[in-house]
């Protein structure tokens, strides 16, 4: 009985030292900060004039609707919708809005694929061309 004790103490303590090899500076991460990072971010926001952020709001539901994804959350107070699309496999976008200035609205999308964040340029870019459209159609107040 005593040798398995001292095995699985032995055991426990290989573990142990293998997973503080795997430990991460967390504040180093936080801190850190790349081009990619400022680049992905210009790709993934778009300034549109407007003030309206409940209008905004229901564009960027219709819109994704439009694309095939099925909102989960929508959020009015926080300005964040959630959806997902799938389609072979599950592609999640949020979408913040907030305002900017006095004039314009800033519109922000994240995608991730799995649980992997999308940084290609043209999820974003089929995205902001849609809700370019649909925005212009509904400041026209074309059904």
């Amino acid at each position: 009985m005593r040798f398995y004790k001292t095995i699985i103490i032995f055991i426990s303590g290989l573990m142990l030292v293998n997973l503080s090899g795997c430990q991460t500076s967390s504040s180093a991460q936080l801190l850190k900060t790349s081009e990619s990072q400022v680049q992905t971010r210009n790709i993934q926001t778009r300034a549109f004039d407007t003030t309206d952020k409940n209008k905004t709001l229901r564009t960027v539901i219709s819109t994704l609707q439009d694309l095939g994804f099925v909102v989960d959350k929508a959020d009015e107070v926080l300005g964040s919708i959630s959806a997902t699309k799938l389609d072979g496999y599950q592609l999640r976008m949020t979408v913040t809005v907030r305002p900017r200035g006095e004039t314009q609205t800033l519109v922000r999308a994240n995608a991730q694929y799995n649980l992997t964040a999308v940084e290609e340029p043209e999820i974003y870019q089929d995205f902001f061309t849609a809700l370019g459209k649909s925005m212009f159609l509904t400041a026209h107040n074309v059904d």
